[in-house]
């Protein structure tokens, strides 16, 4: 189908935040006041640090400060899929971490079944599926490397062609590893507003509209600046992720990079049945410039990925939104996955930004003698791994040695990004490396070895 016809009606409003099931806004903060911890972000991670909060403490005065509307950026604009993983691999973890690598992946594990225990405990309407994800080879020099993972003990499963097509027929793989435990899916903004939901009965106060302008430290206290009014509070926690920092140390530690996504019209039972697909696992291939894509629950293909751009001077913009170039190449390997889907529509396209940090895995550190808190750094990741972020920021802003707050991944920032010019130099040479390696078989150029070998190269 032509991919020009295939977009022309399709929305610039991302999918999930779509919808008319929205929760009513709340009202911005007008008046000045005190509480013991104040939240800064009403995303993921500011909705799973709030709901701990409480849950440690139902008495204490937790306040939640949101610039736009809760879910409204990235958490709410992402494909979905909500990871184990907290190193974006475990490969990954093993380059930057491989001391408590092991430790890690079971930590990551732990706070799956703990996001899933709390999606039923407070019966939260969020479209969760623990269906896993299969990693697909659409190159040949990609499938030993999935073999070698074939686990059955810990839910590891391969795959060779024939037997893929048994779960997921296109003419594009060539094997595939299923990871049976460690994903599962969701509907993202509907998360966020059952997170909402949630910590509103528990007492958390919510103020959207309320952009935070500094945090300064006042000896005994930290004092919150907005627009609008100041609030004295006993804690902090930062969990503003893509956009600058609060916290002007760390300002150099994270790059917004632009993901972008598409998402087909709801697909017909004939439709269905040509692909297969009934695990409904999600998918990723194996490239540095990667495709990840799943169903929805009325049976539509999120498709995402391929570019991550990044815009001089770390800018974010509604501006960069829209990219008609990544949309018309989504669409035109969306049909190369599946040509038996040719005819079937876009009804949606967006893109949103995402921080990046040079390890590609979050971050953490504290300010003013540890009475703020901040994460940052989820290169994607932050539907699963923003839980378990909260729980490090509450480790870190109550004063006491935890498991978690003695971890390196904790302790030891990564390495920070160089200013402009040179940071977008740098990114742009690292991309074209990755689009190299892609092309010569996975094999890394002497750019990416180097990087590999200061700690800043991604191996996922």
């Amino acid at each position: 189908m032509d991919v020009h016809a295939a977009l022309a009606d399709a929305s610039t409003v991302p999918f999930w935040l779509d919808t008319d099931q929205s929760p009513a806004p709340q009202p911005p903060l007008e008046s000045d006041l005190e509480a013991d911890l104040v939240i800064v972000g009403g995303g993921f991670t500011g909705l799973w640090t709030a709901l701990q909060a409480k849950e440690r403490d139902p008495g204490r005065h937790v306040v939640l400060l949101e610039a736009n509307s809760i879910g409204w950026a990235a958490s709410g604009r992402n494909g979905g899929f909500c990871a184990a993983s907290l190193t974006h691999g475990y490969d990954n973890g093993e380059t930057h971490l491989p001391s408590e690598n092991d430790q890690l992946a079971r930590l990551g594990r732990e706070n799956l079944d703990e996001i899933e225990a709390a999606v039923a405990k407070y019966g939260m309407d969020c479209e969760f599926e623990r269906t896993g994800e299969l990693d697909v080879a659409t190159e040949d020099y990609q499938v030993p490397d999935l073999r070698d993972g074939h686990d059955p003990e810990n839910g590891f499963f391969f795959y060779d062609r024939d037997e893929l097509t048994q779960l997921v027929r296109s003419p594009t793989y060539k094997a595939a590893l299923w990871d049976s435990r460690e994903v599962a899916l969701v509907h993202p903004a509907k998360l966020c507003w059952e997170l909402l939901r949630v910590i509103r009965e528990l007492g958390v106060e919510v103020y959207e509209g309320t952009k935070v302008t500094d945090v300064s430290d006042q000896r005994f206290t930290v004092r919150v600046t907005t627009e609008q009014a100041r609030i004295t509070a006993n804690r902090v926690a930062l969990a503003t992720n893509v956009f600058p920092s609060l916290l002007k140390r760390v300002s150099l530690h994270t790059v917004p990079v632009y993901d972008y996504a598409l998402m087909s019209e709801p697909l017909s039972d004939e439709q269905m049945a040509a692909i297969g697909w009934e695990g409904r696992q999600g998918i990723g291939d194996c490239a540095n410039r990667f495709h990840y894509y799943r169903l929805s629950a009325d049976n539509r293909i999120l498709f995402g990925g391929w570019d991550a751009v990044y815009h001089y001077g770390r800018r974010v913009s509604w501006k960069y939104d829209q990219r008609e170039e990544t949309f018309e190449t989504l669409a035109e390997h969306f049909y190369e996955t599946f040509p038996q889907l040719d005819g079937v529509k876009f009804t949606h396209k967006w893109g949103g930004a995402i921080d990046t940090c040079s390890r590609f895995f979050s971050f953490f550190t504290t300010a003013y003698r540890k009475k703020v808190a901040m994460a940052a750094g989820f290169t994607g990741l932050g539907v699963g791994a923003s839980r378990f972020a909260g729980t490090v920021m509450l480790d870190l802003l109550s004063g006491e040695e935890t498991e978690l707050t003695r971890l390196e991944m904790v302790r030891k920032l990564p390495l920070p990004f160089p200013p402009e010019p040179v940071a977008w130099l740098g990114i742009k040479m690292t991309t074209n490396a990755l689009i190299k390696a892609d092309r010569n078989e996975g094999r890394r150029g002497p750019l990416l070895k180097v990087l590999d070998t200061v700690g800043m190269g991604f191996d996922s």
